[in-house]
C-alpha cells in the first residue's frame, strides 16, 4: 500500500458535484497532498523539503487528537526509509504506539523484518504473502512504492533474491528517485563483486557514479 493511502485507510473520499456525501475534512485532504510531496521529495533525495511537507502533514493529523492517526502517519515515513533500505528505529511511531490500531501495529512489525503469521491478515494486500516466506517476488506488486518497501522488508530479513533487487533498482530508476536507486544500485554491485563478475560490477560503479549527487 502507498504510504499516502495508508494515512487514508478505510476513507472513502468521494468529490463529485453532486450526491448527499460531504466531502472529506480539510485536514484529511491537506494531510494526504503533504505526505504524497514528502514521500517523492525523500525517494528522490530531497531531505528538506520532505522534512516540511511532513512537519505539515503531521500538524494536520494533530488537529484530530487521535494518537491512532499519528501512529498511521509515522508508519508511512518508515515505510520510506525501508524502501530505500535505511534501516532505523520508527522513533516517530514508537512514541505513539501504544494507542495504535492492531493493523498499524501489525505493519511496524513487518516493516522491522519481524511479522508474525497473524499479522499477515493485517497487512496491506500487497505485503499479505511476505510475512514468514523464505523469499518472495515483488515484480507484481503494482504500486511502485509498495514494491519498494516491500523488497526493502526482504532485504531486512535477508532473504531479498537477486531477482527483488533487480525489480527494485529498475523501479527506482523507471520513477527516477534517486535514494532508493543508489541504495539498491548499492545492493547489486556487491553481488556482482561477491560473484566475481568484474564486468558488472564495473558498469554498476559506472552507473552508481551517474547518479550519485555532485
Amino acid at each position: 500500500m502507498n504510504p499516502a493511502r495508508l494515512l487514508l485507510s478505510g476513507v472513502v473520499v468521494l468529490l463529485a458535484a453532486c450526491g448527499s456525501t460531504p466531502p472529506p475534512p480539510d485536514w484529511q485532504m491537506n494531510a494526504k497532498g503533504s505526505v504524497d510531496r514528502a514521500t517523492e521529495a525523500w525517494l528522490s533525495g530531497n531531505q528538506k523539503i520532505e522534512e516540511t511537507e511532513f512537519s505539515r502533514a503531521r500538524v494536520e493529523v494533530l488537529r484530530t487528537g487521535q494518537p491512532a492517526l499519528v501512529a498511521r502517519l509515522e508508519l508511512t515515513r518508515c515505510a520510506t526509509r525501508v524502501a530505500a533500505l535505511v534501516f532505523e528505529p520508527c522513533a516517530g511511531y514508537d512514541a505513539v504506539a501504544a494507542d495504535a490500531a492492531p493493523a498499524e501495529k501489525a505493519y511496524a512489525r513487518y516493516l522491522g523484518g519481524q511479522a508474525t503469521a497473524d499479522d499477515g491478515a493485517l497487512l496491506p494486500a500487497p505485503h499479505k504473502g511476505l510475512v514468514g516466506a523464505s523469499g518472495g517476488e515483488v515484480s507484481g506488486i503494482e504500486d511502485p512504492v509498495s514494491r519498494l518497501i516491500a523488497a526493502g522488508v526482504l532485504m531486512r530479513r535477508g532473504v531479498a533474491s537477486p531477482a527483488v533487487v533487480d525489480a527494485a533498482v529498475d523501479t527506482a530508476s523507471q520513477r527516477g528517485w534517486r535514494r532508493p536507486l543508489l541504495a539498491w544500485l548499492g545492493v547489486q554491485l556487491k553481488q556482482a563483486q561477491a560473484a566475481g563478475k568484474a564486468d558488472d560490477a564495473a558498469r554498476i560503479q559506472r552507473r552508481i557514479d551517474l547518479v550519485a549527487p555532485r
